[in-house]
């Protein structure tokens, strides 16, 4: 332990990484741009620049604390110091601010209003580019990028993707794919976690608003949604909720006034997703491989495999992640011309990930040459519709989800959660009185922090090897011990995001420690909440199973063979 002197205050410190943590420990909130505790240290836009007692300036981001040191955090000369760095960014930034996409969200709107900057009184200096739409998940606008390196840090650094990097120098440096390709040609997954990081407009969803909408307006179409578990525990905090809460009744009512002719709960898919893989499981599990099973539910992994370890998609799950098993339910029940009522029918799956929206495209999930889901639209995209339509999600009354594919078991609430796909589809396999087994399962390994997980589940006597991973890096080193022969599992969980889907890329973004915490908690609150725990006890499910899929399990909810 140690105590350094903040503007005159003792503060003390211990484990803190660097001097700007223990600012922040001390109340007060230094201005930054680039840092993020998560990614490794950069130091690029120096807002967080100190000064100590022998009047030397230094980023606090990058330098340990010392005991006894004195700093001081708002000197004038500090103060004009940040104001000059916001206005030369402000001078190569694209300042159409009214009608950018982050406007009232944008961390370099915000730092100027804070430190006053009324004018820029610097020349813009770099040329106008064009702006890449070519991804199906997020835009690249190089217009409104400040050079930060946040989204190349957590392309590299945490996902390990290197789908863009810093290209140029000087004045004609710019964040791009090599040799400025489209993102789309590049080995980009859409995980969207460059979007999450990016500061400013730069970066942003590819956004489906529009085409929805005009088809709630079509009296001849009939549009149904389903939501996502991660997206419940998100949404109520951007209309002034407690970080965390579970706000899915809300969230119907809510779409059910913008105009949605039904409102479903991915969570039935969650529960036929694991029926599926649990039974692919055993069935590989009983014949001694091949090992491991990779789970089939994130679209980011599944293409991150694809493109960078192709020798393990073949033991990637067949079976369809949840929106798109309910996708192709609902797809199936509505070609009864009783419920569809002569109209088209379109589906929209409201979900907390952009890789979402280039799955739906994916041929091997097209049935008849169709899509299950039609559009996606992402939590962020849910809360700016909720905003445009002037509802008042704080006095809305929560209304159930509709059926028949409206309820689904505790198992599939917590798929949003780092490790839940895993421990529901063991929720299936465990044996004995239920509280009990599912109390020892949830003790086994499979929650917990960090990205990666390992422990073992004893089945009829049998040692099942399982591993829990999120974040593409962590998930590209594993891969690498297991076909090294150093590691080995039966099972194997991957999730693209840190912490999962909580954490996607079309979340709302500025979610600290407390909120991804609050987010994760609210979901395994849900599970408690909920009486169906297995998904293999979930009555709607299996009705459908008797019903209208009976006997066409393959055809209608696994991935097609080109």
């Amino acid at each position: 332990m140690g105590v350094m002197k903040i503007d005159g205050y003792p503060v003390e410190f211990t484990d803190e990484p660097n001097i700007l943590s223990v600012i922040r420990k001390a109340g007060i909130d230094l201005p930054t741009l680039c840092y993020h505790s998560e990614l490794s240290i950069y130091g690029a836009c120096r807002l967080c620049n100190v000064e100590d007692d022998r009047g030397r300036i230094f980023a606090s981001c990058s330098e340990r604390p010392r005991d006894g040191m004195s700093i001081k955090t708002n000197t004038p000369r500090l103060v004009r110091y940040r104001r000059m760095i916001i206005e030369l960014l402000l001078a190569s930034h694209d300042r159409d601010c009214t009608s950018c996409v982050k406007s009232g969200d944008c961390d370099l709107q915000r730092l100027a209003h804070r430190l006053g900057v009324e004018r820029v009184s610097y020349p813009a200096h770099r040329g106008e580019h064009p702006i890449d739409f070519s991804s199906p998940s997020i835009v690249r606008n190089p217009n409104k990028c400040i050079l930060c390196g946040d989204c190349v840090r957590v392309c590299e650094g945490i996902q390990g993707v290197n789908a863009i990097d810093f290209t140029n120098r000087g004045t004609y440096a710019k964040v791009s794919p090599a040799f400025n390709k489209d993102l789309s040609k590049t080995d980009c997954v859409n995980c969207g976690q460059c979007r999450v990081v990016c500061p400013t407009g730069a970066i942003s969803i590819n956004t489906n608003i529009r085409p929805v909408w005009e088809a709630i307006a079509d009296p001849n179409v009939k549009v149904f949604a389903q939501i996502a578990p991660a997206v419940r525990v998100a949404v109520g905090q951007a209309f002034g909720g407690v970080k965390g809460e579970n706000v899915m009744g809300k969230i119907v009512a809510a779409l059910h006034k913008l105009g949605f002719d039904e409102v479903y709960d991915t969570t039935f898919g969650a529960d036929m997703t694991i029926l599926e893989e649990s039974k692919e499981f055993l069935e590989i599990f009983e014949k001694g491989g091949p090992f491991p099973l990779f789970t089939s539910c994130c679209p980011a992994w599944v293409s991150f495999c694809e493109k960078r370890w192709p020798e393990f998609v073949k033991n990637i799950s067949s079976s369809y992640s949840p929106i798109q098993m309910l996708g192709s339910v609902a797809r199936e029940y509505f070609a009864d011309p009783d419920k569809n009522e002569g109209k088209k029918i379109l589906s929209v799956g409201i979900m907390p990930c952009t890789a979402k929206k280039a799955e739906i495209l994916r041929d091997d999930l097209k049935r008849d040459g169709k899509q299950n889901i039609d559009y996606v639209l992402t939590t962020e995209e849910l809360i700016t519709m909720i905003k445009r339509a002037g509802i008042r999600f704080d006095d809305l009354e929560s209304e159930a989800a509709d059926m028949p594919f409206g309820m689904g078991s505790g198992g599939g609430v917590i798929f949003g959660n780092s490790g839940g796909v895993m421990e529901a589809a063991l929720r299936t396999l465990c044996e004995g009185p239920e509280r009990s087994s599912i109390e020892e399962l949830r003790h086994s390994g499979v929650r917990g922090p960090g990205p990666l997980r390992e422990f073992t589940f004893n089945y009829k006597g049998n040692e099942i090897k399982a591993a829990v991973v999120s974040g593409l890096g962590e998930a590209d080193a594993l891969l690498r011990r297991i076909k090294n022969g150093e590691s080995f599992y039966h099972f194997v969980e991957v999730m693209a995001c840190r912490r999962g889907c909580i954490m996607g890329g079309g979340q709302p973004v500025h979610a600290g420690r407390r909120t991804k915490e609050a987010r994760k908690l609210g979901l395994y609150e849900s599970d408690v909440n909920t009486q169906i725990k297995k998904s293999n006890e979930n009555p709607t499910a299996l009705a459908v199973y008797q019903t209208l899929i009976k006997g066409r399990e393959h055809e209608l909810l696994h991935k097609r063979v080109h």
